[in-house]
Parts: C-alpha cells; structure tokens; sequence
C-alpha cells in the first residue's frame, strides 16, 4: 500500500527544538535541555478524568492493538491499568479488582456496536492471612506455597448481534496471574514467573494477565501548561520506571473480523465495578490514546468513562473544534487549523479513507481502528502513518508508536497540509519491548526500582545498622538470637524485624528441597 502521509527528508525537529528557536529569535535563552529520569510524576495523562483517578485498579491507563510482528495471523490486544504503580509498594502490592469486569470491545462493521466482548474477572486468594508478607519466601513458580497473595482469572467470549447478546462460551478458567515483582530476594526469577503466566486458550487464542513495565513514554509536565515556556525539564520520560497491570490478548485474525476482504475492525476496553447491590456499572472507557485527556473538557470526562461508542455524536464539538490547538497558539504563537476539525473526525471517529475505515457509511465513534490485512513492518517507525508506515498510529496502536507527538503533530493540522514537528522529546520507551507475546517489558523489580529513585544505596543501610544485616555465618560474630535480644532492649523495632527476617533466612536456607 502507498503510504498516505509520507514524511521525507533527515529528522523531525521536537518541539524543544522549535519553541528554543522562537525563544532565540525573541532574544531570550531556555534553560538547558536534560534527560533525568524524575523523582516522582505530580500529573499523569493515565489519570484522565475526576472519578476514575480516585479508583486505580479500574483505570484503564492504554490500550493497544496491532497485527502481531511474529505471528502476523494473529492481533494483539494489550490493555494496561493502575496508572503509577511504584515497584517497591508493598506490602499490598498491585493486583486486579475482584468486583470488575474488565472487557475487550470489537466492533467489526461499523455500526458502533459491538460484535465481540472478552471478559476478565478475577479472584484473589490468600493462604495465610496471619500475616503481612505477600509472599513468605523465595517465589520459584506460580504454585509455590510462598507466594501468599495470588490471582486467577477466567476470560468468556460473548458473541452478540445488533448489540444485543447472543452466546458466551469460556475459553480460560482459572488462569493463574503473574504477581507483582517484589524483588531479586523473593523472586530471583521473575521470566521464569511470567511465562507460567501466559496461557494459550481454546480456539486458538493466547492471553496473559498480571504485572509489566509502563509501556507509555512521555513528558508528562506538558499539563504544566505546555510547559509554560520552561524548557529545563522537557525530554524527561515522566513514566520510567513506573509499572502498569496488563491483560494482553492474542487472537486469530479470523476470529475478530468480517472476512479477509472486510478486514478493518474497531477495539476499545471498559471497566465495569460491581455496586453494593450488585449490579455492574462502567466506569472506565478507553479507545484511541489521550482523547479523554486533552479533548474532552472536564464536564464531560466522567461522562465519557461512562458511555458507549454507539452515543458519540454528544461529544462531537469536542472533535470538530478542539481546545488544544488554541492553548498552543496562546503560548506559542504556532495558529491553529481553521475549525471545524474535520481531519481530528477521520482520525478519532471514522478511521482514515484508504487506510481504515470499517465501511463507506460507518457510524461515527472514539475507538482505535486496525486494517488487520496491512502486514507489520520490519522497523517499524515511530511516527507511524505519519512517516508513511501504515501498521502503526492512527491504524491500531503499537508499543514503540509515539502517540504524544503524532497526536500533537495531528492536532496542528498534519494531516491537511499544515507540517509541522512538535512532540515531547521523549521518542522511546525506556525499556525494551520483548519480540514475542505479550510483547510487554518485564516490570521494574522493587528491590531496583527502590535504588533507581535515589534512595539510600545498600552500603549506606549497612552503615547505619552495622551487624544487624549480616546474616548467620557471615563473620560477624553476633547470632540472630543476640540481634533480637538486643532490639527488644532498645526498643528498636526495625533492627528487630530485620533480625527475625535473618532468622528465618537461615532456616529457608537450610530447609531441604
């Protein structure tokens, strides 16, 4: 296929690079431009509207959808929740809802209804409740006894017509859910964990739920109002180091849409919570990425979360004469695109003419839209269609697809003639994607992910406790029965449980297998 909109020529200039100009040409001088990994995020475009942030395990944070790079038979759906998980959060770490449904939408003629559902629902178990701990020793696999805290979940296959239910067959009952990465000392194999986690269904479907690395990459200070100006802090991944609950869903091409000659079909997710009566209510609603974010106003975000693709037309203004574009022009004297938006329409609501539109007359409605026929690229590139790499954005969603600056780049007009480079600077996910399902990077681990936000190192902590970490046999010459002795003299409560931690140490260690 010709590509529709081909970007020729040596490298796209960042919207750090353009605003530094006009400041230049202004005779003023911006801060200089540094990569450093943050502290911590105070803004996050997961957290998109005013009830949903107040409930992580239902947020719907990405979603994406693309024919599958090794497997090109096959699409993958990856659905990402709980926005900011810090990997060292214990000691309740990060786990699906119990009272949600967690749902996967496919729409696969255009009518704004769906025509498949799958379904995830979990269960928690707990083995020993007597205690804290999430898990009570050295994790070796999804059964081990020490993995306290667990998850399972079933995955149903609703089939439906004219929106209206028809069938639901089980594929997966009682799939164990990879747990979160407490660290190196309780999970020294964490690969090892998640590919116990990937189950593959009947029908020929394969699915995987549990913990990953945040596979969204931006620069999350762009709600400080664009920046505001201030330059310093722009090209910082806000999201490294971050971790997301993902449901990652394979299935055959032929299972989702019409025929090979009808192949286009549209995705979205939702989350429903169950209420105290018992009844589901939605609650998160995700398609296209940021569309929730930065184009719908505040009176209507819950709204959104709330509603059906079918009921789109109430959101349209939002589309057709979007605020961003007037918040960038206000700041940065760049005009925006005369109004109404009908390129933002094709792009949001209706998929792109010749590329992926589901038929002539579809309805108009928010979901990501993928022309499963279209073979994935070799290298793929990030800018997607925009750089004339049409297995990406805005044609499904990728993992390596830079939705910041294609949406920015978009909302400036790209796509009638107006070109323009503006993006965050951040072009990459931190971590590498892995080259098979689920694709996902593994998470960051607690015991790394603790260091890698500038806390103290090991050789501090060793410092200020001396010998209470040292384990038995290590040289010491204090036993652990000393170590508790003197604690409880003290009426130092961590050195305490650091030496009841090494006393039980001692004894897992030397436990036969």
């Amino acid at each position: 296929m010709t590509p529709l909109f081909s970007k020729g020529g040596a490298g796209r200039r960042s919207l750090v690079t353009l605003v530094c100009g006009a400041l230049a040409a202004g005779g003023l001088t911006a801060a200089g431009v540094a990569a450093l990994q943050p502290e911590a995020a105070s803004a996050s475009s997961h957290r998109e509207a005013p009830l949903i942030s107040g409930t992580p395990q239902y947020d719907n944070t990405d979603l994406y959808a693309f024919v599958s790079p090794d497997k090109p038979d096959t699409t993958t759906i990856v659905s990402d929740y709980i926005p900011f998980e810090e990997p060292a959060g214990g000691p309740n770490f990060y786990q699906f809802a119990d009272d949600a449904q967690y749902d996967i939408h496919v729409d696969n003629n255009g009518d704004a209804l769906d025509d498949l559902i799958f379904r995830y629902t979990f269960k928690t178990q707990i083995k020993n409740k007597k205690t804290f701990l999430y898990n009570t020793g050295v994790v070796d696999n999804l059964t081990d006894p020490d993995l306290n805290v667990t998850q399972s979940y079933n995955l149903d296959l609703i089939k439906l017509k004219n929106g209206k239910q028809q069938h639901t067959t089980r594929i997966a009952s009682d799939i164990p859910a990879a747990p979160s990465d407490v660290g190196k000392a309780s999970m020294p194999d964490y690969a090892k964990l998640r590919s116990q986690a990937v189950y593959k269904t009947a029908g020929g479907s394969t699915t995987f739920a549990g913990q990953a690395d945040d596979p969204f990459f931006a620069d999350l200070r762009v709600f400080d109002l664009l920046y505001g100006g201030n330059l310093s802090e722009v090209g910082r991944d806000t999201l490294k180091g971050y971790n997301v609950n993902t449901i990652a869903l394979q299935v055959p091409n032929d299972l989702i849409r019409q025929s090979a000659s009808r192949p286009t079909v549209g995705i979205y997710a939702t989350t429903q919570r169950r209420n105290a009566q018992g009844y589901y209510a939605q609650v998160s609603r995700l398609g296209n990425p940021l569309v929730n974010e930065v184009v719908n106003p505040q009176k209507d975000k819950d709204k959104f979360n709330a509603s059906q693709p079918k009921d789109d037309a109430q959101f349209l203004k939002n589309v057709t004469n979007p605020e961003l574009p007037k918040l960038i022009e206000a700041i940065y004297h760049i005009k925006a695109p005369s109004e109404p938006r009908d390129d933002l329409v094709s792009a949001f609501l209706t998929g792109v003419k010749g590329l992926n539109t589901l038929q002539p007359q579809a309805k108009p409605s928010e979901m990501l839209r993928l022309n499963t026929s279209i073979k994935p690229t070799a290298k793929p590139k990030r800018l997607g269609v925009l750089d004339g790499d049409n297995a990406g954005f805005p044609n499904g969603r990728r993992l390596t697809d830079d939705v910041i600056d294609e949406a920015l780049q978009v909302m400036e007009g790209e796509l009638v003639g107006s070109k323009n480079d503006l993006g965050d600077a951040v072009d990459k996910n931190d971590k590498s994607f892995e080259k098979s399902f689920p694709y996902v990077s593994e998470p960051t681990s607690g015991s790394r992910g603790a260091l890698a936000k500038g806390t103290t190192s090991g050789a501090d902590v060793r410092n200020q406790l001396g010998d209470a970490l040292q384990p038995a046999g290590s040289g010491s010459g204090t036993s652990n029965t000393t170590l508790i002795a003197a604690s409880a003299a003290s009426g130092a409560a961590g050195i305490l449980l650091i030496g009841v931690a090494f006393a039980w140490w001692r004894r897992r260690m030397s436990r036969p297998y």
